[in-house]
């Protein structure tokens, strides 16, 4: 245990894509700092790593609580964040910075990647002999933390995707044709399959959806959707921005010749919107069906105000207390993962940091149908609970139709 020997100051950063949720992270691992003597100031750094190179640090000590909690109900990273991979040497620098300003704690709120530079981080204190706790907090709409049931992030996106698709279904059976709705997941299918979760009734929408967990086929999905529509006279359909072909290749590739990258050298996916138009292109061509539409949900899907899961709020403050405690009590370093017990309740424990960083996880083949076009039953009992006890997917007219006179 941990008598208070190691004193000093103690830093958060956020980084990778913002979530509804991921500032509730931020301030309970700041509230629950205050509770402890050997933390002497709680900083926070302003765009994540490259803040902690650059010394851009706010002095959360002086915030108010009041304020705390009000950021911690605003979506988005209230520290701003960033897309930098730290390599090995950048890492270094981010500790000599630490270093110089007696930062004894660190704390960084992230997937897979962040988890991978707290460890990278954690090996040049050790390296220089220098006492310091680093913890990972998880934090991803993807899902995709290997160990974790799921991260916080996820049930707040999961929330708006099923809620975007249960007024999405309404709309399309009001004035029929073919929807098409790309969701955010280059790897993994979670936050896609959560389109599912508003429908109620067995001809309601999401009819069909696509995961990256499976080799898309366009002649299979064009059958597929032939398949619905002549069933219903409309079809939608779910499909994740990653879908990719038996060798692993992205489709949007495949479906367009100029093919854009972003920094890292990733295939730009969903951001475009290129992907559904080019999927509704090959429904009119190949279906001869006049009304096709695609939206690419986009950004919205991950800080969208308003629609917050309140699980998701409650377990990401607790996995940053959780986090706080582990290092300060327990003098520990490693990545907090959360697991389910019971019928739905979450515990938390303390791995290795190499346990989790850089891996992902991927959609479990029990969630996915044998036709790999739809989940299971055993997705939906996994993740409703975590889209929020009041989520409301709406309802329909019950009522008998009137026998006719005229046009019987």
């Amino acid at each position: 245990m941990n008598n208070g020997i190691l004193k000093g100051n103690l830093l958060v950063a956020q980084g990778g894509g913002p979530t509804a949720v991921i500032n509730q992270s931020m301030v309970g691992a700041v509230l629950e700092a205050r509770r402890y003597a050997q933390v002497e100031r709680i900083y926070g750094a302003v765009h994540g790593v490259e803040g902690i190179v650059n010394e851009e640090f706010m002095d959360l000590t002086r915030e108010t609580v009041a304020n705390l909690e009000a950021v911690a109900n605003t979506p988005s990273s209230a520290l701003l964040s960033t897309r930098v991979k730290p390599t090995p040497e950048f890492c270094k620098k981010m500790f000599e910075s630490m270093k110089a300003h007696n930062i004894r704690f660190f704390f960084y709120i992230g997937g897979n990647d962040s988890s991978d530079t707290v460890r990278i981080v954690n090996e040049e204190a050790k390296n220089q002999n220098y006492e310091f706790r680093a913890v990972h907090i998880p934090k991803t709409v993807d899902n995709d933390l290997v160990i974790n049931d799921h991260t916080p992030g996820f049930g707040s996106a999961a929330r708006y995707v099923a809620s975007a698709f249960a007024g999405i279904n309404y709309d399309n059976r009001a004035l029929s044709g073919v929807y098409i709705g790309v969701i955010m997941g280059r790897h993994a299918g979670f936050l896609t399959g959560a389109a599912s979760l508003g429908k109620v009734y067995e001809e309601d929408g999401p009819h069909l959806i696509y995961f990256p967990e499976r080799p898309f086929v366009i002649e299979n999905f064009l059958a597929d959707v032939k398949k619905v529509y002549d069933k219903y006279g409309r079809c939608i359909v779910a499909v994740s921005e990653g879908i990719q072909d038996d060798k692993g290749e992205a489709i949007v590739t495949k479906l367009q010749e100029n093919v854009e990258r972003d920094a890292h050298g990733n295939v730009q996916l969903s951001g475009t919107g290129a992907l559904g138009d080019l999927l509704v292109a090959e429904v009119k061509e190949k279906l001869e069906i006049g009304r096709v539409r695609a939206d690419t949900l986009g950004y919205m899907q991950r800080s969208f105000l308003g629609c917050v899961s309140d699980t998701d709020q409650k377990e990401a403050r607790e996995v940053a207390e959780k986090a706080v405690q582990y290092a300060l009590i327990d003098n520990l370093n490693g990545s907090v993962v959360m697991e389910r017990t019971g019928d739905y309740a979450i515990d938390f424990r303390l791995v290795e940091l190499h346990e989790v960083a850089a891996k992902t996880k991927h959609m479990p083949d029990e969630f996915i149908n044998a036709e790999g076009n739809n989940v299971t039953e055993a997705f939906k009992k996994y993740a409703r609970p975590l889209i929020g006890s009041d989520f409301n997917p709406g309802s329909k007219l019950k009522a008998p139709m009137v026998e006719k006179i005229l046009n019987k």
